[in-house]
């Protein structure tokens, strides 16, 4: 039996910059040798973030490689992308967008049991700097503390 990729692309600025509140798992619409890349790992959620337009929900500046075997049919790398959510989920995301320093951000890209691509999308609320000095504190105390562990061991 054929063992599944295990695809999972990473925003790692979005856990140092913003606060996380809620969490969505939404999928994308996405062209054939966009999919090829994604499932080669060429596929990067820096500086991207997500709008709600008319009801419908879009990713914007999501960068997916072109794929390398593609032909004149390849796709654009920065595109805007469809996310797919539930109407729920979607004038929940709208209401919420629009308070003051609200922003819905990918999370974490990923290809599911099925074999379709997924993205983790959340609202979040920016941090201030003494957040993000404050994290680093409490980061570095723990890292201390396994070290003190491990030596005991």
């Amino acid at each position: 039996m054929k063992k599944p990729l295990q695809i999972q692309i990473k925003n790692r600025r979005a856990q140092f910059d913003y606060h996380i509140l809620k969490t969505f798992t939404a999928g994308l619409v996405l062209y054939g040798t966009e999919i090829m890349s994604i499932r080669a790992g060429k596929a990067g959620l820096a500086d991207t973030y997500c709008l709600v337009q008319d009801g419908e929900v879009w990713v914007k500046n999501m960068y997916i490689a072109e794929y390398a075997f593609g032909s004149f049919r390849n796709h654009t790398p920065l595109r805007e992308r469809k996310l797919l959510l539930n109407r729920r989920e979607i004038r929940e995301l709208a209401n919420e967008s629009k308070s003051p320093g609200i922003t819905i951000v990918p999370l974490l890209l990923y290809i599911n049991e099925k074999g379709l691509a997924k993205l983790d999308i959340a609202l979040c609320r920016g941090k201030r700097d003494y957040d993000k000095r404050q994290g680093i504190k409490e980061r570095e105390a723990k890292r201390e503390m396994g070290r003190a562990f491990q030596k005991n061991y």
